[in-house]
């Protein structure tokens, strides 16, 4: 039943639309940010703009951002992934969780983790989906990474190629992003909105950044495990593409031309298909989302008063 929250009815989780529906995300940055009923209001000295929150998947949060407890609750209850990130978006601090449901994703997630057979086949599988048309089942860990670094180096040899770029290699640094130059600004800044986004998706789906399988011991593994599935295809081609033409204020430029991609690709679709698929997952919408746990029959229904029963031989 939906409880009325603020003077509005706080929506169901069937209610709200589902992670694959919504936009990708929203940047914002020196603004204020509160709530009017259902929406999001940013007001910064050109005006106030609405946002429904529920239309929205990640919310990236800038510099000289102000944000109120009472919209924060409203992105709670929507299910946003809020992210704190830093000038032009290009640091990545930290993020709200988004709602969940369950918890069997995450602790299939984590099982596929601890176990080392199961932890390497979930490897395979992300570097499988990378080179498809290689036979891969007999490579050993250590010559897949070796074929996924050579990938990598192609890709970005083609596009230096195509777009007349001395590349010098992958090169940046956190603490001055302006140091770099602009194709290296173009795909710090491309690749940031792509942790974002992995991040909200799976944390919409109920497992969580921290447990990755290539990338381990970061909170957010996990999600750069997912992110680098969809880089040779989106972020690095945009970033070379505009870090050639190096327009005014770079970094906004590539969110919005990588934000046009993701909905383009139908990223967020695949995203949900793919982390299902890594982690072995069968589709359980209806799946209740508490148990009691039982060591005999594993769980058992809750919200029911067990009578004390005595065993019998």
């Amino acid at each position: 039943m939906a409880e009325e929250i603020g003077g509005i009815i706080k929506p169901t989780l069937t209610e709200l639309p589902t992670i694959s529906d919504r936009m990708t995300f929203v940047y914002l940055e020196h603004c204020k940010i509160n709530r009017e009923d259902g929406a999001v209001t940013v007001r910064d000295i050109e005006g106030t703009v609405y946002i429904p929150a529920a239309s929205i998947t990640v919310l990236l949060l800038g510099p000289g951002t102000e944000i109120t407890h009472r919209a924060m609750e409203l992105l709670g209850d929507t299910g946003v992934t809020v992210v704190w990130v830093g000038e032009h978006g290009v640091r990545y601090y930290a993020h709200g969780r988004a709602l969940n449901s369950h918890s069997r994703l995450m602790e299939k997630q984590a099982k596929l983790v601890s176990n080392t057979r199961l932890h390497l086949s979930v490897v395979r599988k992300m570097y499988e989906m990378r080179f498809p048309d290689e036979m891969a089942a007999n490579l050993t860990l250590q010559q897949l990474r070796g074929r996924e670094g050579s990938r990598m180096r192609k890709t970005y040899r083609n596009e230096a190629e195509k777009w007349g770029v001395d590349w010098k290699g992958r090169s940046y640094d956190v603490e001055d992003f302006s140091s770099g130059d602009p194709v290296n600004q173009a795909l710090s800044a491309g690749n940031v909105c792509l942790y974002g986004l992995a991040s909200a998706v799976i944390s919409a789906l109920g497992c969580t950044p921290a447990l990755g399988f290539i990338h381990v011991g970061h909170e957010y593994s996990f999600a750069y495990d997912i992110a680098d599935l969809y880089k040779a295809d989106i972020t690095i081609p945009v970033a070379f593409e505009l870090g050639v033409k190096n327009p005014p204020d770079l970094p906004a430029v590539v969110r919005r031309r990588v934000r046009d991609e993701i909905v383009k690709r139908h990223l967020l679709e695949q995203m949900v298909h793919d982390i299902k698929y890594l982690l072995q997952d069968e589709d359980m919408e209806n799946e209740k989302a508490l148990y009691l746990w039982d060591n005999l029959k594993g769980v058992v229904s809750n919200g029911i008063s067990y009578k004390e029963q005595e065993e019998k031989g």
